[in-house]
């Protein structure tokens, strides 16, 4: 019944937000170690799309909503403002489809489902090329003036990259307004820091930081299939992802994670 109703709501809707809250609230998913992040995310989509269709009524008639609120309510866990100061909030943010505004709404978004004012940081990763086209400077600039706004706008304290190698680092610090604190380095392209790049991060006191996340964390055709999964017939086609955050909170004084989550947000390309 519930599939119904979310499968109306879907296929009237122009956008949608997804929001996992915090996944060490989930029992299921504590069990489960996923094998990569790439499964995790994609599990965790897949559940919260199935929980939240769950709970939508078989009315059809419901209210046409341009974004749908796509959540699983006994997740979602708030900071308490007395123990923010505590607290560093991080994220890192995957942008999917081609569009540097997307950094603000997903930095918003963020926020208010955590309830603070700010992020700690933030690291973006390269936003997707075209084939035969290689990462530029040029290329970075418009997501990195965005999150530059972001930090004059008091929104986030900190801003790095990831996966950029000396020159294009060396060359994005040179131009940029707000300099990068980070570069995350994939170990998996590399099991020793590139020593060029390691002398440049300690000149200009970039911390460099690991991960193992894949190039594409989450494409348009992994989403259409989770989505497909969760709510049946939906033409899961038409959905596009445009961008992915995963955060983390952690308790500054004991290095632990109090929660972690993704959130992301999806469009309609109704023919």
């Amino acid at each position: 019944m519930g599939t119904e109703g979310a499968r109306a709501l879907v296929e009237r809707a122009a956008a949608l937000t997804l929001q996992t809250g915090n996944l060490l609230n989930w029992g299921c998913l504590r069990k489960k170690c996923p094998a990569t992040p790439a499964e995790e995310v994609r599990d965790c989509i897949q559940k919260t799309l199935t929980e939240w269709s769950s709970k939508i009524g078989p009315d059809l008639n419901q209210e046409i909503l341009e974004v749908l609120e796509c959540t699983v309510a006994q997740a979602i866990e708030k900071i308490n403002p007395e123990e923010r100061d505590e607290l560093k909030v991080s994220a890192k943010l995957f942008v999917i489809g081609s569009n540097s505004s997307s950094i603000r709404d997903a930095v918003d978004l963020a926020c208010h489902a955590l309830g603070v004012a700010q992020l700690d940081s933030v690291i973006i990763a390269p936003p997707p090329v075209e084939d035969g086209t290689s990462l530029s400077v040029e290329y970075l600039q418009p997501y990195w003036q965005e999150l530059e706004n972001l930090v004059q706008n008091k929104k986030i304290v900190a801003i790095g990259t990831s996966d950029l190698d000396k020159t294009l680092l060396e060359q994005l610090y040179l131009w940029a307004q707000v300099k990068p604190s980070s570069n995350q380095v994939n170990l998996a392209s590399c099991c020793v820091m590139p020593p060029d790049l390691t002398a440049f991060a300690k000149e200009f006191d970039i911390q460099l930081l690991t991960h193992n996340d894949p190039k594409e964390l989450l494409c348009e055709a992994s989403f259409q299939e989770v989505l497909q999964e969760s709510i049946q017939n939906t033409k899961a086609h038409e959905w596009i992802p445009l961008w992915l955050l995963r955060y983390s909170v952690i308790v500054k004084s004991r290095g632990i994670i109090k929660s972690k989550g993704y959130i992301m947000q999806a469009k309609r390309n109704a023919s």
